[in-house]
């Protein structure tokens, strides 16, 4: 029920899956595992997935940390979207390839759920997008010593509070990679 008119297709954004990203992430290698799964759910279901890649002053496009790591590969046919920014959609051309696919539901996995998921999370959702956050495909590294809970405390609070996120005309909520079906 999104807002986007004719966007009837699902996709799945799987972000930041990159070796300096998740390189001290929690669970590391429990969420992998399950992205790799849900990658290989929706590419089974012909459903899009979209692979987003930040690069900054201290992960530069084309290091080793810049490259998605080993675990996940992305297909040739899959858009590969650059950004600078938390918000996927900010500065880069991520509207335009979901508006040429007609999405206008999006599947959210990969790191760190308290910045760039959060940040695309919401991005998505004021854009008018059924967003739908992976519940188990999600990770963050451990930023205690700047005053932040613990990883796992935050992505539980991620996903409680992504579970009642509402606004009219769309849809907001978690799944896990069990349950999901991308089914329309």
């Amino acid at each position: 029920m999104t807002t986007l008119e004719g966007r009837t297709r699902s996709a799945l954004l799987v972000i930041d899956v990159q070796n300096s990203v998740v390189s001290e992430a929690h669970d590391r290698d429990r969420i992998l595992a399950t992205i790799a799964e849900v990658v290989d759910k929706a590419r089974a279901a012909e459903v899009d997935v979209v692979w987003v890649q930040h690069s900054d002053d201290h992960m530069t496009i084309g290091s080793d940390g810049w490259q998605i790591v080993p675990e996940l590969s992305r297909a040739e046919s899959e858009p590969l979207i650059r950004k600078t920014y938390g918000d996927s959609f900010e500065a880069t051309d991520l509207e335009s390839v979901l508006a040429a696919r007609q999405i206008g539901h999006l599947y959210v996995s990969g790191a760190s759920s308290d910045a760039c998921i959060r940040s695309t999370l919401h991005g998505a959702f004021t854009r008018g997008y059924d967003t739908t956050l992976v519940s188990d495909a999600h990770t963050t590294g451990d930023l205690r010593s700047y005053g932040a809970p613990a990883p796992g405390e935050v992505i539980a609070h991620t996903n409680l509070y992504w579970q009642y996120t509402s606004a009219p005309g769309r849809t907001a909520g978690t799944v896990t990679a069990a349950d999901i079906d991308f089914k329309p």
